[in-house]
């Protein structure tokens, strides 16, 4: 690496590990003292003076991406397609305040006054092609920034040369230090990460980025950048807690901070050790001081951190980037339990808001529900932790990292629990056990296409050619084509098609070519390939075509009616509802949602009603075809349910007043034409994921003729113990029904539809043990109660009934078989030890029991018969085994004991 300076005899690089840390701290090199929003505020008037375009912030949840969950600079919001070329930026030459997330430095939070997991990546970032870039000129901006904006002085510059890659591009840079402080680094970006190596780029792209904070920081020199960047919500946090810093302390031990970083650290505990020695103090002593501070510094920036992520639409789980956000809340959570704090991080999410409302007003507008969010989560934290002291409190010795690391991964036991039980933990223990955040999608292996061929996809012209016929608008379902190639003897490609390619969660189309049966339909670059096993096609063919219409309307008032659940959800439940992925099938739909836990019955009903007002209100479904980065400028990223297409320009599904989103398949032309609709079911997946099931259309109708003919059959079944019921009208209201069902349902523990079964199956055990029961009064000479419950006209009254029956009876069962025991003793005492009964039972388990008790208690033999079988149990002279011969051949056991099935 190679550095500059206009200081002929400085020798050392400007990096704070090589020199004297960071000499601006009570220091600053600026000519002004900048809060947070001015230190923006001020680097965007003297940019946009000079040409460039500033844009809003991009989500903090990289939708648009599938490499990635998180953004993690300012680049990564022009990434892929824009950085490649293949879509156009929102402007050529622009800054943009992005805040990022990143987790690979949590165990630096807090130590070294500048790592954050949430940081603001201000970009510089430019599009052109090689003759209009100009490298140049873009170098002067920022320098005459930093030099004449924010008055520091040529002489601190300190420039290294080096290389930078990220999100799968990479190239030269120069990054500019001042005061051992790297402000920001102007990437030079002309190469793509491919699977094969490096690729060069078409476009000529200059990736800058600033740290937001470190422009702050470096302005107010104060002793860690988080006291200029959040000096409201800390100054609060301070007071709540009473934590009193040493400022003497601070004040030496900040210079030498920036050595305690665990990514550039082999030995982190001698690096300690050496800065204590460097201060004058013992290492403990110096821990003792700074770690408290560190502490309550971490917990600010990790909710700081978590509010961003929210109000973006992600929820902290134990799966994916999730994972992440569940780590920095407890991590925050356990430095709160640790020092016994007075702190709720509700409560310091609503000061980060507050604090933050001019750069970013949507995080005070998101508020109500990350509050929500965090309540939830704190309720998970309580029960993960008690389980985790359980497994902390079964160990006898210091765990090694490998065990310390099961314990985290395995049961939530987070390092600052085992610090707290007086375990000694790596200072780097997240960076250990952390992974990348970032990987390459494996190339899929897709079908041999020998030429190149673009079919011509008139499935997105012809929205609804499935219509009725006698409908004046209705289009014809069937087109010709021309057989353009064929793959493996059965894949068809042809210059033109109505049927839809699997894609987007939608099945695909099926019908026919000319008399050959289409059984599936893929999309491959610009061609669409037709599967079709049996068939007599040849190249040039001339063909007729025709799609299954009833199978294309069905998937399409599905697709239509997800939209629709998707935009309900987000009404009923919030904001940070976004779609985690979805299916659409002819039988059903499903969509799978972010949300934090499984939404309540009347949540449910809400939800499905309002998608029913929807259709019923005819809102126009419209298609409109735009430029990518408008779209995004115009509507928001929340277009991106299903990630990001390729492509300069994007197609969007409105559904107006309601709904806008990017999509590829097909829909309806209003929303009155998806006719019918129910919630099926709605289930949690995984933490932090729920699947809405459904049905619209036919299927929707068939639904609700089924469930009605299934609590008709229960009433039926309930009827015969119940015989009012015949007289009882089933409710008319689908709504109404299904509660009836649900509630019977819930009562025998099974699904609706399974409630004919469940119900005959109680009513067939009912009769058997009525006549079991009947058997057993003769044989044990005592009465039993069978008379019937009181009648009732209320189904779900009537089920209970029949549900406590069965009880009843098999508790009635149970008595009378309890006595079995008395009577065969009594016999023993009458007839001596040698006794032979008949009893009328099943309970074949019963007999051994009581034959077993009884021949160890009276010293006899014991032999019980019952239709199942017979069992003997002997302590005398008499043989078990031979005892029982008589019955049959397969007689098991041995002279004390012994049974047989199946009596001859």
């Amino acid at each position: 690496m190679n550095f500059w300076s206009i200081d002929e005899e400085r020798e050392i690089c400007g990096e704070p590990e090589c020199g004297d840390g960071y000499t601006f701290i009570n220091n600053s090199p600026t000519d002004e003292t900048y809060t947070h929003e001015q230190s923006w505020t001020a680097f965007e008037e003297f940019m946009t003076d000079r040409g460039y375009t500033s844009i809003k912030r991009y989500p903090t949840v990289a939708r648009w991406r599938d490499d990635v969950e998180f953004t993690g600079a300012s680049i990564y919001c022009f990434q892929p397609y824009v950085v490649s070329g293949e879509a156009e930026p929102p402007a050529k030459e622009l800054i943009i305040p992005q805040p990022s997330l990143r987790f690979n430095d949590v165990d630096n939070v807090g130590i070294t006054g500048r790592h954050y997991t949430n940081f603001t990546m201000i970009g510089q970032t430019c599009f052109q092609p090689p003759e209009k870039y100009n490298q140049d000129r873009y170098f002067r901006d920022m320098l005459e920034f930093t030099v004449e904006k924010l008055g520091i002085p040529k002489q601190k510059l300190v420039l290294h040369e080096d290389s930078w890659g990220g999100g799968g591009n990479l190239g030269a840079c120069m990054e500019f230090f001042v005061d051992g402080l790297e402000l920001f680094n102007q990437v030079y970006m002309f190469y793509e990460r491919t699977q094969e190596g490096y690729e060069e780029l078409d476009l000529k792209v200059l990736d800058m980025g600033m740290g937001h904070e470190r422009i702050t920081w470096i302005s107010n020199g104060t002793e860690t950048s988080y006291e200029s960047v959040m000096p409201k919500t800390l100054e609060k946090m301070k007071k709540q807690t009473g934590l009193e810093v040493n400022q003497s302390i601070w004040e030496s031990f900040l210079p030498y901070s920036s050595e305690l970083n665990v990514d550039e650290v082999e030995d982190i505990d001698q690096k300690w050790q050496e800065v204590a020695e460097k201060m004058g103090m013992d290492a403990g002593e110096l821990k003792d001081e700074i770690k408290p501070s560190a502490a309550l510094y971490s917990v600010a920036e990790h909710t700081r951190a978590l509010i961003f992520a929210l109000a973006d639409g992600k929820i902290p789980s134990n799966t994916g980037g999730g994972h992440n956000l569940r780590m920095i809340y407890r991590r925050a959570k356990d430095f709160i339990e640790r020092y016994d704090w007075d702190l709720k991080m509700t409560e310091i999410a609503k000061w980060h808001a507050e604090e933050l409302e001019n750069l970013y007003p949507e995080l005070k507008k998101s508020i109500q529900e990350i509050e929500e969010i965090l309540e939830v989560e704190a309720e998970k934290y309580e029960k993960s932790r008690k389980k985790a002291e359980k497994k902390l409190s079964s160990l006898d010795s210091q765990p090694s990292i490998e065990k310390m690391t099961e314990l985290y991964e395995s049961h939530g036991v987070s390092p600052e629990m085992m610090e707290e039980h007086g375990y000694k933990v790596p200072e780097d223990f997240y960076t250990k056990v952390g992974g990348s955040e970032e990987a390459l999608n494996q190339a899929q292996k897709g079908f041999d296409i020998r030429e190149e061929v673009k079919t011509e996809k008139l499935y997105y012209e012809k929205r609804e050619p499935y219509r009725n016929s006698s409908d004046s608008d209705a289009e014809d379902f069937s087109f010709t084509a021309e057989v353009k190639q064929i793959i493996q003897d059965q894949w068809i490609i042809l210059d033109r098609t109505l049927f839809y390619p699997e894609g987007g969660g939608q099945s695909a189309d099926t019908g026919r070519i000319d008399e050959s049966k289409v059984e599936n339909v893929q999309k491959q670059g610009n061609a669409i390939l037709h599967k079709v096993p049996k068939n007599n096609l040849d190249k040039g063919d001339k063909v007729e075509c025709i799609v299954d219409g009833q199978r294309r309307k069905q998937l399409t008032q599905h697709h239509s009616t997800t939209h629709i659940v998707n935009a309900a959800s987000r009404e009923i439940l919030g904001n940070h509802i976004y779609q985690a992925g979805a299916n659409k099938t002819t039988e059903k739909a499903r969509l799978d949602l972010t949300h934090f836990e499984k939404p309540s019955k009347q949540e449910l009903r809400q939800i499905e009603s309002k998608v029913q007002e929807t259709i019923n209100q005819n809102h126009k479904i419209n298609v409109i075809e735009e430029k990518k980065s408008q779209a995004e400028q115009k509507y928001g990223f929340r277009i991106y349910q299903g990630g990001a297409p390729p492509g300069n320009n994007i197609r969007l599904i409105e559904i107006e007043e309601v709904d806008i989103e990017a999509c590829g398949g097909t829909h309806l032309t209003t929303t009155s034409h998806a006719e019918d609709f129910v919630l099926t079911g709605c289930k949690r997946i995984q933490d932090g994921t729920i699947r809405m099931e459904y049905k619209a259309g036919k299927q929707a109708r068939k639904h609700k003729e089924s469930l009605e003919d299934t609590v008709k059959q229960a009433a039926a079944q309930l009827s015969e113990h119940n015989p009012q019921l015949d007289k009882t009208e089933l409710p008319e209201n689908f709504s109404d029904l299904r509660d009836t069902a649900e509630e019977i349902a819930d009562i025998y523990s099974v699904e609706v539809e399974e409630l004919p079964d469940t119900l005959q199956r109680f009513k067939k055990e009912i009769t058997e043990k009525e006549n079991k029961i009947r058997k057993l009064e003769d044989f044990t000479d005592n009465s039993t109660d069978l008379s019937s419950p009181e009648e009732s006209k209320d189904l779900v009254k009537a089920a209970k009934k029949v549900y406590e029956l069965r009880k009843q009876r098999e508790k009635q069962l149970e008595n009378l078989e309890s006595e079995l025991e008395n009577i065969v003793e009594q016999e023993i005492r009458e007839k001596g030890d040698e006794v032979e009964l008949d009893v009328p039972t099943d309970n074949i388990g019963l007999l051994i029991q009581v034959s077993r008790s009884l021949s160890q208690k009276q010293q006899a033999c014991v032999t019980l018969k019952c239709d199942k079988g017979a069992v003997c149990a002997s302590q005398t002279d008499t043989n078990a085994d031979e005892k029982l011969s008589k019955y049959g051949k397969d007689v098991q056991g041995d002279e004390n004991f012994a049974k047989i099935f199946n009596i001859e």
